[in-house]
C-alpha cells in the first residue's frame, strides 16, 4: 500500500500513465482538477481557480495574503485526499506536501518536445511553430507557479524516486515500472508512516481553518494535540485574537486538545508577557 504522485507536463502522457497505474494498482485516481474544487474557498468561479495553476503570481496578488492563503487551502485538501492510502495524483507540486512520508512515491513523467509538439498540433490543429510556443510558454508557467508558491523547481529530477522518460520506454512499461516500485516493502505503509501523514493533514485543516485571520501561523499536530505558535500584536491581544484562533482549532474535527504559544510583539520586536 502507497501513495503516488505524478508529476507531469502537458502532453507528456502522465496523465495515462496515471490512470494506468491506478487501474492495475486498484487505486483511486486523483486529478489536480478535484483537488481544486475543495479549494472553493477563494470564492472565485472555478474556472479562474484553475487557471491560478498557470497565472498563480498574477492571480494570487490580487489577494490579502493570496499566496498563503492558496497554499493552505490545497495543502488541507490534497493531504485529505491522501491520508485514505491507495491514492494516485497527478498534477502539480503534490510531492511537495509529503516531505517524510516514507510510503509516497514521487514520479515525474517527461517526454520529447518533437513528441508533444506533434501531439498538440494533431489535437489542436495548429502549426508546429505556434503548438511548440504555446508548449514553451505553458512550460514556463509551470515552472514559475511552482517557484512563486512554493520555491521549487518541478522539473528538478532530485525532488522525485522516479524519473520516466516516455519513449522508448511506453506508457504501458512506465505504469509497470511504477506498480512494481509501489508494491516493494521501501513504500509499504506502516503504523509510523501513516501516523505522519494523519498529523500532516490534520495540522494542515487546521491552518485552512484558521487561514483567514492568522495565515502566518506554525501548526503542527500529533494525534490529535494541536500546537499553534503565532506572533501577535498588543491590538491583536486586546481584541482576543489568540482566543478567536484557539476556538477556531478546536473546533476541527480531530483535534483532541490545544497547545497555543503566542509571542507577542512591539513595533515588530517579540517579547513574552
Amino acid at each position: 500500500m502507497a501513495v503516488i504522485t505524478i508529476s507531469r507536463g502537458s502532453y507528456s502522457k502522465g496523465k495515462e500513465v496515471a490512470a494506468l497505474v491506478a487501474q492495475k494498482l486498484g487505486y483511486r485516481c486523483v486529478a489536480r482538477e478535484v483537488i481544486l474544487d475543495a479549494c472553493k474557498e477563494f470564492n472565485i468561479p472555478e474556472v479562474q481557480l484553475i487557471r491560478a495553476i498557470h497565472d498563480a503570481p498574477s492571480i494570487l496578488e490580487r489577494f490579502t495574503h493570496g499566496k498563503e492563503k492558496y497554499v493552505g487551502f490545497f495543502r488541507a485538501a490534497f493531504l485529505k485526499q491522501l491520508v485514505s492510502d491507495n491514492v494516485v495524483y497527478h498534477g502539480l507540486a503534490g510531492h511537495f506536501f509529503l516531505e517524510g512520508v516514507a510510503h509516497a512515491l514521487k514520479v515525474r513523467i517527461i517526454s520529447d518536445m518533437e513528441d508533444r509538439v506533434k501531439t498538440e498540433m494533431d489535437r489542436e490543429k495548429v502549426s508546429r511553430e505556434e503548438a511548440l510556443r504555446v508548449l514553451k510558454a505553458d512550460d514556463e508557467e509551470r515552472r514559475k507557479w511552482s517557484q512563486n508558491l512554493y520555491g521549487i523547481d518541478t522539473a528538478d529530477p532530485s525532488l522525485y524516486d522516479l524519473v520516466i522518460h516516455i519513449r522508448d520506454i511506453t506508457v504501458e512499461s512506465a505504469a509497470e515500472i511504477i506498480c512494481a516500485v509501489a508494491s516493494s516493502a521501501r513504500f509499504r505503509t506502516t503504523p509510523e508512516s501513516q501516523k505522519t501523514l494523519s498529523d500532516m493533514a490534520l495540522a494542515a485543516e487546521v491552518g485552512a481553518a484558521v487561514i483567514g485571520i492568522k495565515p502566518d501561523a506554525r501548526i503542527q499536530a500529533d494525534d490529535g494535540l494541536v500546537t499553534v505558535e503565532m506572533k501577535v500584536s498588543i491590538d491583536e491581544k486586546k481584541v482576543g485574537l489568540d482566543k478567536q484562533v484557539e476556538k477556531l482549532v478546536k473546533a476541527v474535527p480531530g483535534v483532541t486538545d490545544v497547545r497555543m504559544k503566542a509571542l507577542e510583539t512591539v513595533k515588530g520586536r517579540p517579547y513574552f508577557s
